[in-house]
């Protein structure tokens, strides 16, 4: 884990969150989340739309302490998780081809390729492609947390609330909204946590 010393807008960015909305009574895993998704947002919204349990994001929180793993969805969503390599096959040719041989979405053959290379215990991040979420689900990647914040109308908040009802440990949102920068900003909230440390988080988003 890295500990950065924040830049002094980013303190104040996080003085003015703080004056809009109160996240005390959160536990702290869970609070340090919500604050660096909203910092990263402006959305204030996500307060109340982000579930998970502070069990789920310290079994996450653990892992990457440990060195487990990071895999995306997409180059996007690695772009913006700032203190660690990922892997991410989107872009694979490898993905392509099983895609078309196995007559499913390059989205979820790039999760089967991701999960050859690391096993169990990774963390996955999705921040666009709901089909990625349906197939780590499908796949029993047996993870240590699934972000799932993808955005938009078609299939998101379906692949959402099926993560939540899967049973995996797992950070999402209710609503239609997300994106990749909503999961990376989570991730590096986790990133970035240390206890009894101000949960000011470090690097973008």
């Amino acid at each position: 884990m890295t500990v950065r010393q924040p830049h002094p807008i980013e303190v104040r960015s996080y003085e003015i969150l703080r004056s809009r909305v109160d996240l005390s009574p959160m536990p702290p895993l869970w609070r340090a989340v919500a604050e660096r998704v909203i910092h990263a947002t402006a959305d204030l919204e996500y307060a109340v739309d982000l579930v998970t349990t502070e069990d789920f994001l310290g079994q996450g929180w653990s892992a990457l302490r440990s060195g487990a793993p990071v895999v995306t969805d997409e180059r996007m969503t690695a772009a913006g998780i700032s203190a660690r390599e990922t892997v991410c096959h989107a872009d694979d040719p490898a993905a392509a081809r099983m895609a078309r041989a196995a007559g499913t979405t390059r989205s979820a053959a790039a999760v089967r390729l991701a999960y050859a290379e690391v096993g169990p215990g990774a963390v996955w991040v999705v921040g666009s492609a709901p089909e990625a979420i349906f197939e780590i689900i499908a796949r029993g990647v047996r993870p240590a947390l699934v972000v799932g914040t993808p955005v938009g109308f078609v299939g998101a908040a379906e692949a959402k609330e099926a993560l939540r009802a899967s049973g995996l440990p797992q950070l999402s949102n209710v609503s239609e909204k997300g994106g990749p920068a909503v999961a990376a900003a989570a991730v590096n909230a986790l990133l970035y946590f240390e206890p009894a440390a101000p949960s000011y988080g470090g690097g973008e988003p």
